[in-house]
């Protein structure tokens, strides 16, 4: 895809954070855009900036847990926007918990939309994208999709998940010669809100509230920044997207170091953990 200019982008999660950008700077380029999200408010904020650009803005609160919800929304943008080019699975949510601790409804409330709402977008979408003759997908993973990380092994399995799934079906689609590029995006620390509204099995010197508000203060990049990588990873057919610094430093250190670095993270948890223990009392 050379260029999004009377493209028609899908995008999911677009009440805020990465979904917002994403939907602002596409209309800014000319796309026409379909986006969703449960928040009712933030979504309307979102079409009402888009609004600006002069392009079809088209908005659906879409739970995209739920298969139906998924496959009704990608029927109407198709119908109503006369097709699809670009689907960007980016809706997720966020849990703090050690896998000894997490309830099972948390984790499958997670798994739900962080990977099955990838797979539903996925799959609702890739024939009206087959049938645009110029289609991209994009699934949001995460540099936790990259390593392991303590208290995050919920968020891991589904960010893995993603990660696979996406890079399958590249080479699936690849093999069958589609005009269709899919990539894989795997944002590091992203200044939205998504560490503020993570549900946390709290458990002293583990995980608690104030441990997520603190973490999230050491994100680095915008949502704006993200929402320019991604949009040149689609320009590009990029198999990957590394998003911020930190990512890629990630990204190097799991590379040169695939066993090394979880003793490293061991070390540097156990010394966290000792401070926080000794805060509590």
């Amino acid at each position: 895809m050379k260029t999004v200019q009377g493209k028609v982008a899908a995008i999911t999660g677009a009440g805020s954070g990465i979904g917002r950008a994403l939907a602002k700077l596409l209309a800014q380029r000319g796309c026409h855009i379909a986006i969703s999200d449960v928040n009712e408010k933030g979504l309307a904020e979102t079409a009402e900036q888009c609004g600006q650009s002069g392009v079809k803005v088209l908005t659906a609160r879409v739970d995209v847990a739920r298969r139906e919800e998924v496959e009704a929304w990608a029927a109407q943008v198709a119908r109503e926007l006369g097709g699809v080019n670009v689907i960007i699975n980016n809706a997720g949510v966020a849990l703090g918990s050690t896998i000894e601790d997490v309830r099972y409804e948390d984790f499958e409330w997670l798994m739900n939309i962080n990977f099955w709402g990838v797979v539903h977008g996925t799959k609702a979408f890739l024939p009206h994208l087959k049938a645009s003759g110029d289609g991209h997908i994009v699934n949001i993973s995460s540099v936790f999709g990259l390593i392991g990380v303590p208290t995050q092994g919920a968020y891991n399995a589904a960010k893995f998940a993603v990660k696979g799934f996406t890079e399958a079906l590249r080479q699936e689609l690849e093999i069958e010669g589609l005009p269709i590029g899919v990539t894989s995006v795997h944002p590091g620390g992203i200044k939205t809100n998504i560490a503020r509204n993570a549900r946390v099995t709290e458990r002293k010197g583990w995980v608690d509230a104030q441990a997520s508000r603190d973490f999230e203060k050491a994100f680095a990049t915008t949502p704006e920044r993200a929402a320019q990588d991604i949009l040149q990873a689609i320009l590009k057919n990029r198999r990957r997207q590394l998003i911020g610094t930190d990512a890629v430093l990630i990204d190097l250190v799991q590379r040169a170091l695939p066993t090394l670095y979880q003793s490293l993270l061991v070390a540097g948890a156990r010394r966290w953990r000792r401070k926080a223990l000794d805060r509590a009392g």
